[in-house]
């Protein structure tokens, strides 16, 4: 099928010229690479999870998996974009779902969420606990093996989402539950500069600009949907959260604050 256009937005006026250059950078960095899974992925299903905000999601499964007539496991996906651009359609969320649902024995979900400016915290969030949620109404999938994955700004939704669920703070929702989480490279912030931001020229990181459109007005990098370890974020220590994955790349902007979710084990996570 012919490849959809993907439509970029403005890096915003106040970028510095070294912060529009890593823009430059991530935009060049997400040319697709080959698809190469073990059974290529069907598309079984793409459609509007909230038609209010025009989000959509799409279902990835192999005919293998679909003809075995046993419930399969559920990977939740959610796409990276600094919270601020990107969507599930784009080639290399697309091909990574394709990838990931041809070589497990798995139904592979993807879904949009809200963006900012227009959507800052916590719509972004909220959208995610309804997809994840979704999965629990009638499907050929197992409740009890739901799994969320996602990278850079995706990997900060996971970890947001698993709190939520995991808190017991969503009411009718509490009995959803996620039985796992990787985050790939997850977008985390803070007000002190860690030893991978410092590698970069001095003044506003690209990261910095993401915080500024998507937390509340006038937060500061600290905020708890930015640091999850800042001074002001609830303590994690008692919050049953699943097993997580945690990947970093050596020469990421967003190493150290990866190498952060190292507390989470020492937490007894």
């Amino acid at each position: 099928p012919p490849r959809r256009r993907t439509s970029w937005r403005t890096c915003p006026r106040s970028c510095s010229s070294s912060a529009t250059a890593q823009c430059s950078a991530s935009l060049t960095a997400t040319t697709p690479h080959p698809v190469t899974a073990a059974q290529p992925a069907r598309r079984r299903l793409e459609g509007r999870l909230d038609a209010s905000h025009g989000l959509k999601l799409r279902i990835y499964r192999t005919a293998a998996a679909s003809s075995s007539g046993n419930r399969l496991p559920v990977i939740v996906y959610f796409h990276g974009g600094g919270y601020s651009i990107g969507s599930f359609d784009m080639p290399n969320f697309h091909a990574c779902c394709v990838r990931l649902a041809g070589e497990l024995p798995a139904v592979v979900l993807s879904a949009d969420y809200r963006l900012a400016p227009e959507h800052r915290f916590p719509a972004g969030l909220d959208d995610a606990v309804n997809v994840v949620s979704w999965v629990t109404v009638p499907t050929p999938c197992s409740r009890r093996r739901r799994t969320s994955a996602g990278d850079s700004a995706g990997g900060g939704v996971v970890h947001h989402t698993a709190f939520r669920l995991a808190s017991g703070r969503l009411g009718p929702l509490e009995p959803v539950c996620i039985t796992g989480c990787s985050m790939l490279c997850q977008l985390f912030g803070g007000e002190e500069r860690t030893a991978s931001e410092a590698e970069f020229p001095p003044g506003p990181l690209v990261v910095d600009q993401a915080w500024r459109l998507v937390l509340p007005p006038r937060s500061m990098r600290d905020h708890p949907l930015a640091n999850p370890f800042g001074p002001d974020s609830p303590a994690l220590d008692g919050v049953a959260l699943p097993p997580m994955l945690v990947v970093a790349a050596t020469h990421d902007l967003l190493r150290d604050r990866a190498a952060d979710a190292a507390r989470l084990k020492a937490m007894g996570k």
